[in-house]
């Protein structure tokens, strides 16, 4: 939806309401006192701010300012900063928890959105001319586009790989340190591997950026994809120490998010970037429902069986799919 609206009337107020319904989610939440009030707080209000400021609006409003030839880099180095926020905000707000409470990180947390106001302003540049050029010929509407897009299988094959993308983080997200507490470490070893997901997802993401203007980005994410499904393999037949964990976190971390440049530049190249927030976004949502998935059978599986297992052998095998899901996309071959 705020895809939409940043296609239609710019990405420059969408960031900005995203930015107060991200702090006054987080803001109000130690205040709420019942399972509803939570969902409103931290379900709904924050996860839509969350949602205004998200990789389609902040990639969406770059490439239409950019080049062709530099939109997968760029892609890559959004990626980067918010990597880097989860390298930074991951042991910091541990050690706000440790000495102050939770509700001194989520105060925290809401003051430091409220700072990405001013910063919007400068996503609000001039489209470059190649933009003005192609938009001044787009004549096909919005849902019309996405209805083409729902059409293509391509699009399809992307929303499949994207999918496993968002099961295979968010189990990780909610689920670390629960992973980690029941191979009897303390709750430092996850913030820190968490830090170092962020960490190594800079690398990872300015890595995958570069590579998308040199080879074909759908190679890119069958090689992220069944990296995954490797390195999860690896961490169960492995020893669960904390080097164990920490050797994980760095793998992990290299291709974290670093299929979101490539994602969004196929979009971008199957379809322009006229409306790229918004298709961009709607594969967003998918990667989402994965996520859901990821958290909530996670949840489920630890409070059934005592332990993760399962879900690690749902992840292999998702990963390997999508992995090869990736490989039918049209692309055209990249001339060197």
């Amino acid at each position: 939806m705020f895809g939409a609206i940043a296609d239609k009337r710019g990405s420059y107020g969408v960031l900005v309401c995203g930015a107060f319904m991200l702090a006054g989610g987080l803001a109000l939440t130690p205040f709420v006192n019942s399972e509803w009030s939570l969902m409103l707080t931290m379900g709904i209000l924050s996860a839509a701010g969350a949602g205004a400021g998200s990789f389609s609006i902040l990639i969406g409003a770059t490439s239409q300012q950019l080049p062709p030839e530099h939109r997968s880099f760029a892609g890559g180095f959004i990626n980067a900063g918010g990597s880097l926020g989860q390298f930074i905000f991951a042991p910091l707000l541990q050690a706000i928890i440790s000495g102050f409470g939770w509700v001194a990180a989520m105060f925290t947390m809401a003051a430091t959105t409220l700072l990405t106001i001013p910063l919007a302003s400068l996503l609000c540049g001039k489209r470059s001319p190649e933009m003005v050029v192609a938009t001044e010929q787009h004549s096909m509407g919005l849902l019309q586009q996405i209805r083409l897009a729902m059409q293509d299988r391509s699009y399809l094959c992307l929303h499949a790989g994207f999918f496993t993308c968002g099961f295979h983080i968010a189990f990780l997200v909610t689920h670390l340190p629960g992973e980690v507490a029941l191979c009897g470490h303390s709750a430092d070893v996850s913030a820190a591997s968490l830090a170092i997901i962020g960490l190594f997802n800079i690398a990872g993401s300015l890595f995958a950026g570069s590579l998308g203007s040199r080879y074909r980005m759908k190679y890119i994410l069958a090689v992220m994809y069944g990296s995954r499904a490797v390195m999860i393999g690896l961490y169960l037949l492995a020893p669960k120490t904390v080097l164990t964990f920490y050797i994980f976190a760095i793998s992990l971390g290299f291709t974290w998010l670093a299929t979101v440049p490539p994602t969004a530049g196929l979009v971008g190249k199957l379809f322009g970037t006229r409306y790229l927030a918004t298709l961009f976004g709607v594969t967003l949502l998918t990667h989402q429902i994965g996520g859901f998935l990821g958290a909530w059978l996670g949840g489920l599986s630890m409070a059934n069986d005592g332990n993760y297992l399962w879900m690690w052998y749902a992840d292999i095998m998702l990963a390997s799919l999508a992995a090869l899901v990736n490989l039918p996309i049209r692309e055209d071959k990249i001339s060197m």
